[in-house]
């Protein structure tokens, strides 16, 4: 049983033995001499580096058409790196394997779609994010710029999380109505910030939320450390602004997912007592916080009540006739779906929805998913979820015995990957490149600290 699950994991995956098999390996190193004798590509890594940053220095603010210029740009750049890297090392993981299976999945979704010019046009929006991945998860090798790349995240994060406070303390216009009219809040403000819905901004603070706790940890000196606990409360508050019930519970899914591994981490250091007795103290001091708050906080008891109101609250009785309309398009195409991408979803979707309940996605990235690629897709997305989070809980473990400190970056994405997911059990967070390319950053964080477990794989001494 053990080694069958070591082989779902791909725990004995050896990257030699890949590259040795692999016909597009061939083509890696194309370039290699021309790199050595480039003046350019000596400061290759960085250049790649601050192109990443760029695109999260620029997310929340420019349209989004422009973010796909620079993903498209940083997908060439990638390319040509490939092209002349050395040979020796791949940086291929198990999660490049999972991704490139549900890459192919797609493609075959597009060819089977009944609308294939529209899900061609999703599965070049995927490409993008996928190719963002990749040279994510190749530059992040590097303590260095991985640490660069977070700050540079975590400082635009300030400014969004702050001008959203802002918002809460001014006032500001409400887009839409993201309120039940009948609520006792129907006239409360929800902050939104630079993006526009208080949904999508409380999706884009659980992983800058994540890490801003992780970099208490990283950053060493006092200074730092101050403005990562700064941050962190800014960003909470901000994402309590919002007052996005979806958002809301995936904090509590990122902080009770990040408090397990920071205790994976120190286990071994902590008196018996401590063992025994931490984690029921500090949840059970969290449940006892809540249930104050849900006391004597009305918003945030109204809001909470809200979400089982079931269809008495008009969000819930929205995304109900938009759930059941989504089933039935999943019923009607179970085994590869209608092809990835919202613009393919918008022209089928309105052939099954209820009366005045139109809508952009599933609400739903599990129902998304399988809407997309049927079940092929979903059950690979599920996979690859579970080697992501099975290679980073390994890589914590491998980084705790060293005392290296990049374990809390591995940890934060977990517990951002966490966050977002059970918020997408309610909502469609992905196809805003803000968010989306977060997602695709923290799985890069997991797989880019993949050498150190071939450090002690004895499979793969040649890596």
């Amino acid at each position: 049983m053990v080694a069958v699950f070591k082989q779902i994991m791909l725990t004995n995956f050896s990257p030699s033995q890949w590259r040795n098999g692999s016909f597009l390996y061939q083509w890696v190193g194309l370039f290699a001499n021309w790199r050595e004798s480039s003046w350019l590509m000596q400061w290759s890594e960085a250049i790649a580096a601050l192109m990443i940053s760029l695109v999260f220095l620029l997310g929340p603010f420019v349209a989004t058409s422009l973010i796909g210029f620079l993903l498209a740009i940083l997908g060439l750049y990638w390319g040509l790196l490939t092209l002349a890297d050395s040979r020796i090392n791949s940086g291929i993981t198990p999660i490049h394997l999972i991704v490139f299976l549900y890459w192919g999945i797609s493609a075959v979704a597009v060819g089977f779609s009944p609308v294939k010019m529209a899900a061609l046009v999703g599965f070049g929006k995927l490409s993008l994010n996928l190719l963002f991945f990749l040279a994510s998860a190749r530059i992040l090798r590097s303590p260095i710029l991985l640490n660069r790349i977070i700050t540079a995240i975590l400082l635009v994060g300030l400014v969004v999380s702050s001008y959203g406070i802002k918002q809460q303390i001014d006032g500001v216009e409400q887009l839409a109505t993201w309120n039940d009219p009948t609520s006792d809040l129907a006239g409360a403000t929800r902050v939104y910030s630079y993006l526009g819905n208080p949904n999508l901004l409380a999706a884009y603070l659980l992983p800058i939320l994540a890490l801003s706790v992780a970099a208490i940890f990283v950053w060493r000196k006092g200074m730092p450390k101050i403005l990562a606990v700064f941050m962190t409360g800014i960003n909470f508050a901000c994402l309590y602004f919002t007052q996005s019930r979806g958002g809301w519970l995936g904090l509590v899914g990122a902080c009770a997912v990040f408090l397990l591994l920071s205790y994976l981490w120190w286990r071994e250091t902590l008196p018996n007592f401590w063992k025994r007795w931490l984690l029921p103290l500090i949840f059970g001091g969290a449940g006892l916080l809540f249930i104050l708050g849900f006391l004597f906080v009305e918003p945030l008891r109204i809001r909470v009540m809200s979400i089982f109101a079931g269809r008495e609250d008009s969000s819930n009785n929205f995304r109900i006739n938009v759930w059941e309309g989504v089933k039935k398009m999943i019923r009607d195409r179970p085994i590869i779906g209608i092809g990835p991408g919202n613009s393919a979803f918008n022209k089928v979707y309105p052939l099954y929805m209820s009366p005045k309940y139109s809508a952009l996605s599933a609400y739903s990235i599990y129902l998304e998913i399988c809407v997309e690629t049927g079940f092929i897709g979903f059950f690979s997305f599920l996979w690859f979820l579970i080697v992501t989070v099975s290679q980073g809980v390994r890589e914590i473990i491998a980084l705790r015995k060293s005392l290296n400190l990049q374990g809390f970056w591995v940890m934060a994405a977990i517990a951002g990957m966490s966050g977002l997911l059970v918020h997408g059990f309610v909502d469609t967070v992905w196809y805003r490149p803000q968010i989306s390319t977060l997602w695709w950053f923290l799985v890069a964080v997991i797989a880019s600290q993949y050498s150190y477990l071939v450090k002690t794989n004895p499979l793969d001494t040649n890596s």
